[in-house]
């Protein structure tokens, strides 16, 4: 493995023009000079780092994998109808345990080609605006829309920029909460900021224990607080980026149990656990009035929105 990850650098190292590039080859560096050629403890994880350390596993399974493991019938739908085709966001029809339903996901890649193709899996603006076209039409055919999150966050090219990456995400966050059909936001790898929320507004949110959500990276805010990255541990705890703190805050509604040492330990348990969760929440949302459903939505997402004065009183952010 140690081998493959020098193998990777050098590669790598070949485009390091790109930002998203440079970052990645800092990480495999970072986990060489550590002596980790990947995470794998013996127990349960038992701090905020370690936990950013299994959400990005490199054997941790994608969302290409919980497709083939959970869906049937699937067919890849591509592009935003605009610029082009986002490698890093995949999505398109499937069934799920007989019922149609529309999938739309993050992608990472493995190997140093599928990285670059999928861009590390940090989507373009033609990658949310795919997203957005899938799951308006999803909406248009009353089929629930599943999507899957695992992203350091959207790509900050000035390329992205000058096509709108802002003005994607954002018209995403406006959109989705309006979407008249059930939404169920699965977190399993990173959730990173912007990148991840642009497809995690839902109805009901489940996150893997060993996944991580939050508005930054640990290494980022270090750099930002400490200007280095030697901080990134400390940041981490701070952060409060784990299923467990963010079930405690309300943010997610439900923590999925993974196998020992981590998802990527045995795909198979891993998807049996999603695919109870995901059962559950699709068969009580869609006995739901659709103006029921659009309600709770609503109420779900104030909720996000307020905040305890020291006075005690609450109010709404």
């Amino acid at each position: 493995m140690r081998s493959e990850i020098e193998k990777q650098i050098a590669e790598l190292e070949r485009y390091a023009e790109s930002e998203a590039v440079r970052e990645e080859i800092e990480r495999l560096r970072q986990q060489l000079a550590a002596g980790r050629d990947g995470f794998q403890p013996t127990g349960p994880a038992t701090d905020a780092w370690d936990r950013v350390l299994l959400a990005r596993h490199p054997q941790r399974p994608y969302t290409l994998d919980y497709i083939s493991a959970l869906f049937t019938e699937f067919t890849e739908l591509h592009g935003d109808r605009r610029f082009g085709d986002d490698g890093a966001i995949v999505g398109g029809l499937a069934r799920f345990e007989g019922r149609p339903v529309m999938v739309v996901g993050h992608q990472k890649g493995r190997d140093t080609k599928q990285k670059l193709l999928r861009n590390f899996g940090m989507p373009n603006p033609e990658g949310y605006r795919k997203a957005m076209r899938l799951m308006h039409l999803a909406a248009k055919f009353r089929l629930p829309i599943v999507t899957f999150v695992d992203t350091p966050g959207a790509y900050p090219g000035i390329g992205a920029e000058e096509r709108g990456q802002a003005e994607a995400i954002a018209l995403n966050l406006r959109e989705m909460p309006k979407l008249r059909t059930p939404v169920v936001v699965v977190i399993h790898g990173e959730g990173g900021s912007g990148g991840a929320l642009a497809i995690a507004v839902g109805d009901r949110v489940l996150m893997l224990e060993n996944a991580i959500y939050s508005v930054i990276s640990p290494e980022s805010c270090s750099s930002i607080l400490w200007r280095d990255w030697d901080h990134k541990q400390e940041a981490a705890r701070i952060l409060k980026l784990t299923a467990q703190d963010l079930q405690g805050f309300g943010i997610i509604d439900e923590v999925i149990p993974e196998p020992p040492g981590g998802a990527h330990n045995d795909l198979g348990q891993t998807a049996a656990s999603i695919r109870l969760r995901l059962s559950a929440a699709l068969n009580e949302l869609s006995r739901l009035p659709l103006e029921e459903l659009l309600k709770q939505r609503y109420e779900r997402l104030r909720r996000l929105a307020t905040f305890v004065e020291e006075s005690g009183h609450r109010a709404a952010g």
